[in-house]
């Protein structure tokens, strides 16, 4: 006998559950995953008994719905073959390169479209079942664009948002994909599309405007409502994503933490220390900064004695070509830098491939007298603001890619163009050298924005406009 799922008033959609399996002897158990949209949705979902929608992370098994920390989740099934063509294939060897000014060329295979497709319909048909009459539904980021789309023709009495965390590119390059206006369909499927800075909405309107003929009017788009026969309001606009800062910075304050942060600075022989802490993806300039800083070695700029880059390279996605050849890259460089500029028991560069927790980073953070962040295209960027939040001692230097999301908020950091070698290297000798009076005062300006736009607030933003935005018919 079948049983009716429950409901709930307030459903998040994202390709992952916020929760990951470790396998124990007595069997799975399930612990959440570190991640600011977890910290900033789990408040909002247990106070109004919200569900998560969402992937569990292991392929070819149905896992029967469960609760975490007070969030009622909702897996959905993915097939082996599914991972490899929907994720692996068309939403991060397709897409992701398109929307990040292709860095590296896009693959185009119908096959991953279909899978796609495939894929997307699942996540809408288990949102429409487990979402109450009147609900809202909040769809995560480019691997399901078109479930808002989906979603509205099953259940046109939901309100619906969408949140794209990565850029949304300009035209030229978007029009590549031959599956173009599908995707711009999918996203105004929701009556609220939100993206992390100006700049991307204005190419997602663009491309709305090329592909569909609608224009933005009195701040909505009007798109045709198939449950009425009559127009129904979009609207367009930013939202900057942040951090839960107020708890890094708490953590970063600690005792502990203070200790291991001057661990940190002794086992480097007290140099001043230039940090890089990114997942080993090619958007992030990760061979760009090695460059740099390779040839202010060879020229004498930077001394080894004194100065030493710490770079932490996430693994990421290493099941896809490009991630595996940019690893061997980057450790060919790393190599040959230390091979030419360390000595015994002094590396001139010191890399770590490997994840680490939330107090060992703030340590790190602590530890480092510059920040080197220098995407070639990032949505955001949240490392940027993680170094400024864990900054409890008011010192610091942060040198910040002009094409990071962030620097649309940080203003106070070295802004720096990454393809620009020179201006980099030009960078890092003046934040090396940078007086304590110059330091400070850059880093209270920063400070003072990152402890304000909060990732709590970010959501809590999006949630208040979507509420109030709801289908319109005319």
């Amino acid at each position: 006998m079948s049983t009716t799922p429950p409901t709930f008033d307030l459903v998040v959609v994202a390709n992952r559950l916020p929760v990951d399996r470790v396998d124990e002897p007595t069997g799975p158990t399930w612990v959440t995953a570190p991640g600011g949209l977890v910290t900033a949705l789990e408040p909002i979902l247990a106070a109004r008994e919200g569900a998560w929608v969402g992937w569990p992370g292991v392929p070819d098994e149905t896992v029967e719905p469960f609760t975490a920390d007070s969030i009622s989740l909702v897996p959905v099934r993915l097939s082996a073959d599914e991972v490899e063509a929907y994720y692996e294939g068309l939403s991060n060897s397709t897409i992701w390169p398109i929307y990040h000014d292709v860095i590296v060329p896009a693959t185009f295979e119908r096959s991953w479209w279909q899978a796609y497709l495939r894929v997307n319909d699942r996540f809408a048909a288990r949102a429409a079942e487990v979402a109450a009459p009147g609900a809202t539904v909040w769809v995560q980021d480019y691997q399901l664009q078109l479930v808002p789309q989906m979603l509205r023709e099953r259940r046109p009495d939901v309100r619906i948002g969408y949140f794209a965390h990565i850029p949304f590119p300009p035209y030229e390059l978007f029009a590549q994909l031959p599956w173009r206006t599908d995707i711009v369909k999918g996203m105004l499927g929701a009556d609220l599309i939100g993206f992390q800075i100006d700049a991307d909405a204005d190419n997602f309107l663009r491309a709305t405007r090329a592909l569909t003929g609608l224009s933005r009017r009195r701040g909505q788009l009007r798109v045709p409502d198939l449950s009425t026969a009559g127009t129904r309001g979009v609207t367009v606009t930013d939202f900057p994503i942040s951090i839960d800062s107020a708890a890094l910075s708490a953590l970063a304050a600690s005792p502990e933490v203070a200790a291991q942060a001057a661990q940190v600075r002794a086992d480097l022989g007290g140099r001043r220390i230039i940090l890089g802490v990114d997942r080993l993806d090619y958007t992030k300039g990760i061979r760009h900064r090695l460059q740099a800083y390779a040839e202010l070695l060879a020229e004498g700029r930077i001394d080894p004695a004194e100065v030493v880059l710490v770079q932490v390279a996430t693994p990421s996605r290493e099941r896809v070509e490009d991630y595996r050849r940019l690893r061997d890259e980057v450790e060919l460089i790393v190599g040959r830098v230390n091979g030419d500029y360390a000595s015994i028991g002094q590396p001139a560069v010191v890399y770590l491939h490997q994840n680490h927790d939330r107090a060992a980073m703030a340590a790190l953070y602590r530890a480092a007298d510059v920040m080197l962040v220098t995407p070639l295209r990032d949505g955001m960027n949240l490392v940027a603001k993680e170094y400024v939040a864990a900054r409890v001692d008011g010192d610091g230097v942060l040198i910040l890619s002009e094409f990071a999301g962030a620097a649309v908020e940080l203003r106070q950091a070295l802004l720096i163009n990454p393809h620009d070698i020179a201006g980099v290297k030009d960078a890092i000798v003046r934040a090396v050298g940078m007086p304590s009076g110059d330091r400070r005062a850059r880093m209270r300006r920063l400070r003072r924005v990152v402890l304000q736009r909060t990732v709590q607030r970010w959501a809590a933003d999006f949630f208040t406009e979507l509420s109030g935005n709801g289908a319109v018919a005319s």
